[in-house]
């Protein structure tokens, strides 16, 4: 037989009802506007510590091939200028695929760079537009000899999608990854590439690296509006609990 519920006790426990429901909905959204407005502060200090380190390495002293050690702490020298003398090894040269400048698409072109004391690093020697057809991969040959180049450390792109595994040594890949590509191409590098700005020869190769911190503002302005929803959720919530409710009591 069912028990029967005291009519007295129905109306508090509505107005518990009302009032519970809406109090947890707020506490939720209120977590997740937080939540995404940490998230964004973080990306936020990320980059702003990005771009420090780009302005302090800029007036530092370029590095030679000395300070280049396998075993150096690269975070640390991260976009800090060189100035190396060697040769181009033209034959391993590749070309980084879907790499876009000024709404064009290309390739990075990149290739090993030999020291002097046998050593080699991976140089992204520039930009170069695709052709008319994939199939037909443009012309840009490195200078022949010893020549010197200024460039800026700075770690290889990773997490990129990968149509399909890289396994071959072609001239076309779609990451760059130094420890791979020493495994393909059978010649050991350092575990940074070499951004080059500037060095001997003529070529049409692009050379304009973006800035890191791009994006600073977007993020700060982001971090803003969710901490300012989880402050519009906190106010909706006294309003229609204590006001609105007290009303309706």
């Amino acid at each position: 037989m069912p028990i029967a519920m005291d009519p007295g006790t129905t109306p508090s426990l509505r107005r518990i009802s009302r009032r519970a429901l809406p109090t947890l909905a707020t506490i939720a959204g209120v977590a997740l506007f937080v939540a995404a407005g940490h998230w964004q502060q973080g990306r936020m200090h990320e980059k702003e510590a990005l771009r420090a380190q780009q302005d302090a390495a800029a007036t530092a002293p370029a590095l030679g091939s000395a300070d280049l050690r396998f075993d150096a702490d690269w975070p640390a020298l991260r976009y800090r200028r060189v100035s190396l003398t060697g040769k181009f090894d033209g034959r391993r040269q590749i070309f980084v695929d879907n790499k876009v400048h000024d709404g064009h698409v290309g390739y990075d072109v990149v290739a090993p760079f030999l020291l002097s004391d046998g050593r080699a690093v991976l140089v992204d020697r520039g930009w170069i537009a695709q052709g008319a057809s994939r199939r037909e991969l443009p012309v840009a040959p490195p200078p022949d000899g010893v020549v010197t180049i200024a460039g800026r450390i700075a770690p290889p792109a990773g997490g990129r999608l990968e149509l399909k595994s890289e396994t071959g040594t072609g001239p076309v890949l779609q990451n760059l990854d130094p420890a791979r590509f020493a495994a393909a191409f059978g010649i050991a590098v350092l575990p940074v590439v070499v951004e080059q700005t500037a060095g001997e020869g003529a070529d049409t190769l692009v050379r304009d690296w973006p800035v890191p911190d791009a994006g600073i503002e977007k993020h700060r302005i982001y971090m803003v509006q969710w901490y300012a929803f989880a402050a519009l959720a906190v106010v909706l919530w006294t309003y229609f609990h204590f006001l609105r409710g007290k009303r309706g009591d």
